[in-house]
């Protein structure tokens, strides 16, 4: 009876280990390039044109991703992306300065964003096997923290040794961490039951994905208003967050890399309290009672304008909007934990891999876009960048109050 309230066994454990190891190194490459990029050209449309670029194969693999999720071991997917993540890396090391740059960096980004859109609908896929039903939630926050915290050590050391050591020694710290990760998942055992299929890759893709759509449309059409709510949402201010944080602490504020890695590493560091708060809170939290967070998000970025509307100093400026940065980020967790939860729990376990992976998918198919907006807008704006955070705000606002009748509804079915 013991065993079955244990959360990290052995598998789970390296499992949580390797996303450390590899999360790393993507975080600090994921600071890094584009912060390099922004330094090079100083543009915040090309910025946000780029960035915006590199996150659409995100969004389309991690559908593919989420089928391969379902149909192949999990753990072996692990292994093969970080393998190939590092031998990508390599040869990135060898094109800097023999290629033109704006190019590299973008095709660079696109893969690496890709690679882990395929990735991580393995992860998500393999939480509900390796740990007890009953510690469900408490898996997810533990990935979710697992995110968080790579995205906290990844800014602060890329800030400090893209300062001082320049891209190169970065890019190898980073095929370390994804070689030293692929080996470790080796000894990862993740219980796979093998499907036969007698169609091709992509038929049958299509197929799992009709399973995954004709499962949504009459069991939960309810998943369909969650997405299209959170893809607006992510659209109007997670785009906004993306692309305007390295512009008002580098571009508008003047600061340093190493500054602007702080920024970063205090994100990451809201999403390691948002991971602890959400196991803290699991049992008292309820899903009509979500869209509150998405309000105080709102609140967050409205109060990231305020000093550069004022004209606060630069140091005041820097701090108010590093430690909205951190409230916004623990906020989203306590959001995101508490939605992939809830998924999870009502989807049958065939269909996990894929309706996370499309669910997910779909929700952030307002990203790119949002990027590419706000990089004109922040362009169009540099002199008065506070109109841009102030419109977010009150946009994402009214999505929030929008939300509340769609996650009341998602509470009754649930019960």
């Amino acid at each position: 009876m013991e065993e079955k309230t244990i959360l990290f066994r052995r598998d789970f454990t390296l499992v949580v280990i390797g996303q450390i190891i590899s999360l790393f190194g993507n975080g600090i490459l994921r600071f890094a390039l584009p912060l390099s990029l922004l330094r090079e050209t100083g543009s915040s449309a090309l910025f946000g044109m780029v960035t915006a670029c590199s996150f659409a194969p995100m969004v389309v693999l991690s559908m593919i991703g989420g089928v391969l999720a379902d149909r192949v071991n999990k753990r072996d997917i692990m292994i093969g992306l970080d393998f190939c993540t590092a031998i990508l890396m390599f040869v990135f090391y060898f094109a800097l300065g023999n290629l033109p740059t704006v190019p590299l960096f973008i095709a660079v980004l696109m893969l690496l964003y890709g690679i882990s859109g395929i990735y991580q609908p393995s992860v998500q896929a393999s939480i509900p096997l390796l740990v007890p039903p009953e510690k469900l939630m408490a898996g997810n926050a533990v990935i979710n923290q697992v995110n968080t915290l790579s995205g906290l050590l990844g800014p602060v050391i890329g800030g400090v040794m893209f300062g001082i050591c320049g891209i190169r020694a970065i890019v190898v710290l980073s095929i370390i961490c994804f070689a030293f990760s692929a080996i470790m998942e080796i000894f990862i055992q993740i219980p796979h039951e093998k499907r036969m299929r007698k169609k091709g890759v992509l038929a049958v893709a299509a197929s799992d994905l009709k399973e995954s759509f004709r499962f949504v449309k009459s069991e939960k059409p309810v998943f369909f208003s969650v997405v299209f709510l959170i893809s607006i949402f992510n659209l109007v201010l997670s785009a906004v967050m993306i692309v305007g944080v390295p512009i008002l602490i580098t571009q508008v504020l003047k600061m340093s890399d190493v500054m602007y890695g702080f920024t970063q590493g205090a994100i990451a560091l809201g999403g390691l309290w948002g991971g602890i708060l959400t196991a803290m809170t699991a049992e008292k939290r309820k899903l009509k009672d979500a869209y509150i967070l998405l309000l105080i998000c709102a609140v967050c970025v409205a109060f990231m304008g305020i000093p550069l509307l004022l004209r606060w100093s630069t140091v005041l400026s820097y701090g108010v909007i590093t430690l909205m940065c951190f409230i916004t980020m623990g906020v989203s967790a306590l959001f995101v934990v508490q939605i992939y939860t809830m998924i999870q729990k009502q989807t049958p376990p065939q269909l996990v891999g894929k309706i996370m992976a499309a669910l997910i998918s779909i929700a952030m198919c307002g990203q790119p876009v949002g990027q590419a907006i706000y990089g004109v807008l922040f362009d169009a704006f540099q002199e008065q960048t506070w109109i841009v955070l102030i419109a977010a705000a009150i946009a994402s606002f009214a999505i929030s109050l929008y939300a509340k009748k769609i996650f009341s509804r998602l509470e009754e079915e649930s019960m």
